[in-house]
């Protein structure tokens, strides 16, 4: 029932942000979902052992988000930049050994696994309209949905059990056919004239890949031996937990959106 409620509260405000409120507001609430993301990231390298600094990746995967959501042609300068800085610290910190490279990489990271995926969404929301941001997003839904009946209906192979022991490959092919056909059917109102192939591809390819981030995820939180990245949603687990699909669908997404649509 709480899992319920909490999906009947964030509904509402993410799709009536996205379809009522301008697209500034789309970039703001994905800077907001980028920043929660983060710190739950942060927490998740702390329980690996990694030690991720909150002030300068939080505010790199901040910027390129928002560099990237508005249009402004600064990405490649906070990544660069961010780099720079980690590296600085690194230099200035007692620890030497692997863990240096280890520790870096984990700081950078966050930048291009949440702070441009989020970011990518925000910018189709203000280059391809409300519309296509609320198709990728149900197109998401469809194939997790999808991957839970058809995976308890005739789920018998396991999918990755020492991950996600109750994902089955039943379950994941039916994601990506409903998932395909989802964004398949939303794209010829979407995207008219953008070739059925074309379309079919991208639907199969964002189904597969939120599959991937989700497991993805799933990694992070087991190797870290938590159950939920964090419990700010109750019922739900934290915000990474409910984006993880998006975060690795959105890129794909984006560059279609940008550089192939007709």
């Amino acid at each position: 029932m709480i899992r319920v409620l909490s999906a009947l509260v964030l509904l509402p405000i993410v799709v009536g942000t996205v379809w009522f409120l301008p697209p500034i507001a789309t970039l703001v609430l994905a800077m907001i979902a980028a920043a929660l993301a983060f710190l739950e990231y942060a927490a998740l390298a702390g329980a690996l052992g990694f030690d991720v600094p909150r002030a300068i990746p939080g505010a790199a995967v901040l910027g390129a988000g928002a560099a990237l959501g508005s249009g402004w042609p600064m990405v490649e300068v906070i990544l660069m930049t961010a780099s720079i800085a980690v590296g600085a610290i690194a230099v200035g910190m007692p620890r030497r050994g692997p863990e240096v490279l280890r520790d870096s990489a984990a700081a950078i990271f966050p930048v291009v696994y949440i702070g441009l995926p989020l970011g990518a969404l925000a910018a189709v929301r203000a280059t391809a309209g409300r519309e296509a941001v609320l198709l990728i997003m149900s197109v998401m839904v469809i194939s997790d949905s999808a991957q839970y009946y058809t995976g308890r209906a005739f789920g018998k192979r396991p999918l990755a059990p020492t991950i996600s022991p109750k994902k089955t490959r039943e379950g994941a092919i039916g994601g990506i056919v409903f998932g395909t056909l989802a964004f398949l059917l939303g794209a010829r109102l979407v995207f008219p004239a953008s070739p059925a192939l074309l379309v079919t591809l991208v639907g199969a390819s964002i189904s597969a890949l939120g599959i991937v981030g989700d497991l993805f995820e799933s990694l992070l939180k087991r190797s870290a031996g938590v159950k939920d990245s964090g419990a700010i949603i109750p019922g739900h687990g934290g915000v990474l937990d409910r984006i993880d699909s998006w975060l690795f669908a959105a890129p794909v997404y984006y560059v279609f959106v940008r550089y192939f649509r007709f």
